[in-house]
């Protein structure tokens, strides 16, 4: 046999299917979201117990591992010079509501794994850890080492692999299994500013004196809740509907002492993804700017976010930043904010086209805010757009293990809103696991992934390794 039929053969044993799922579902069950730092934990207990998993596994299966000052754990394939890096992250996002199942239990239900991180990023891990796996057993003929770099900071700014390429040569050539097949070589560049204003409080009424929403800067709201004082619940219940079938989101308005208390629903999604959510700060905002509120600072702010973040603009249109080229649309996502009786504070986050500069996006950005009254208070930088060339020979010959295992005849490399691990590497590209046609419900509930699609990803990656080692 040839080696992409003895990589073929290696991994239709259903021994190997079941070794994959179990390793899985050690990682989906360490609660990995960001918490507080410690000296021994950077980015909180989660990522550091998960790094501590990661790196027991990948030691068990044989390899030489570190825990690289609990930034990172690295699994090296062999002893041999590194030519190729594997970023792979063990961090997830909050689980948020909706779950059908124990968001941190994977579960296998018709070939479907199910879990937080089954999808982005612990499932496509395992599937290269796999891979190296795969080339190690199989005794395939390759001279040079690849190493996979295990993060835990991936989901909020990547600091882990900051800090360990500050410190570690990159490699002659890298990819990151935490996107898209057939591969991505263009990554939007990101603008996420903080914003806000202040203000003395007051006590006229009817008025807000609470608003928050949001949990994370790269995902859509699902959920936002709001005090009005003055008003009661039968006065602001009839204009729900029409901001309901505006927006897709669903309000819950109770009488408190006061006022009323109104509770907003959306949905989460990516926030290089907004369309596919329902962002429950707008859909509020444009409830709230509909109520007959007292002229106070509070609801001048309230009724500018709306006009500057409008239901249905996730374009940037109202902020004036609206534009693309071939590596797509400019996308908005207003995704945190919180208001209080003396100001408030919020963050969007922008992924931006190649074609975006300082001059037409972040400048023309404050001037919108500006006029609002509005003052930027951090991340007023843009970072831009990663390119790499489509006919670098990482790119060729992925596409050509992608080819090889799908039958898909001359595939092309994309371009895409999310940022990955590699958007800082120099020639770093993203490859793979997610196959068109297929959901991840990546940041949402009910995060799935599809056990013959790893299964595919894992013989990908394993030719890949062995032509780039070789």
């Amino acid at each position: 046999m040839d080696i992409q039929e003895r990589i073929d053969s290696y991994f239709n044993d259903s021994a190997v299917r079941g070794e994959l799922i179990s390793a899985i579902s050690r990682l989906v069950a360490v609660k990995s979201v960001k918490g507080e730092p410690t000296a021994e934990a950077p980015f909180g207990p989660g990522p550091r117990a998960a790094l501590d998993e990661a790196v027991k596994l990948c030691a068990e299966l044989g390899f030489s591992v570190r825990d690289y000052d609990h930034y990172v754990g690295l699994a090296d394939m062999n002893d041999k010079d590194t030519q190729l890096h594997i970023l792979a992250h063990l961090d997830v996002v909050g689980e948020g509501s909706g779950w059908s199942t124990d968001p941190y239990t994977c579960v296998e239900k018709d070939g479907v794994l199910y879990g937080r991180g089954v999808s982005d990023d612990k499932g496509p891990l395992c599937a290269a850890l796999f891979a190296m796996k795969a080339v190690r057993d199989l005794g395939l003929p390759v001279t040079k080492n690849a190493r996979l770099i295990m993060g835990t900071d991936e989901e909020s700014g990547s600091g882990d692999i900051k800090y360990y390429y500050a410190r570690e040569p990159y490699a002659p050539q890298s990819f990151s299994p935490d996107a898209d097949f057939p591969l991505i070589n263009v990554e939007k560049g990101q603008f996420r500013p903080v914003f806000g204003a202040s203000w003395p409080a007051v006590m006229v009424e009817p008025r807000v004196s609470v608003l928050s929403g949001g949990f994370r800067f790269n995902v859509v709201p699902p959920e936002a809740s709001a005090e009005v004082l003055g008003l009661r619940a039968a006065d602001i219940t009839p204009l729900c509907p029409t901001v309901e079938r505006m927006s897709g989101a669903m309000f819950t308005v109770t009488d408190m002492v006061g006022g009323a208390r109104i509770h907003c629903t959306g949905k989460n999604a990516h926030a290089a993804s907004p369309d596919d959510g329902v962002n429950a700060i707008q859909a509020m905002l444009e409830l709230l700017s509909a109520l007959p509120l007292a002229q106070c600072q509070s609801t001048r702010a309230i009724r500018a976010l709306k006009e500057r973040f409008p239901l249905g603009d996730t374009r940037g249109k109202a902020l004036g930043i609206a534009q693309k080229d071939d590596s797509g649309e400019l996308t908005v996502n207003l995704a945190l904010m919180t208001l209080s009786e003396t100001g408030f504070s919020a963050q969007f986050d922008a992924r931006v086209p190649v074609c975006a500069t300082v001059e037409n996006c972040v400048q023309v950005c404050e001037k919108a805010l500006g006029e609002a009254g509005f003052t930027l208070t951090g991340g007023a930088q843009m970072v831009p757009a990663h390119v790499v060339a489509a006919d670098t020979p990482l790119v060729k010959t992925l596409l050509e293990c992608y080819s090889a295992y799908t039958g898909v005849r001359d595939p092309k490399p994309m371009a895409i809103g999310g940022g990955t691990y590699v958007h800082d590497i120099p020639g770093g590209v993203a490859f793979g696991c997610d196959f068109p046609g297929f959901d991840p419900k990546m940041h949402s509930a009910n995060e799935q992934a599809s056990v013959d699609n790893l299964i595919k990803s894992a013989k990908i990656f394993a030719l890949a390794i062995a032509r780039l080692c070789r």
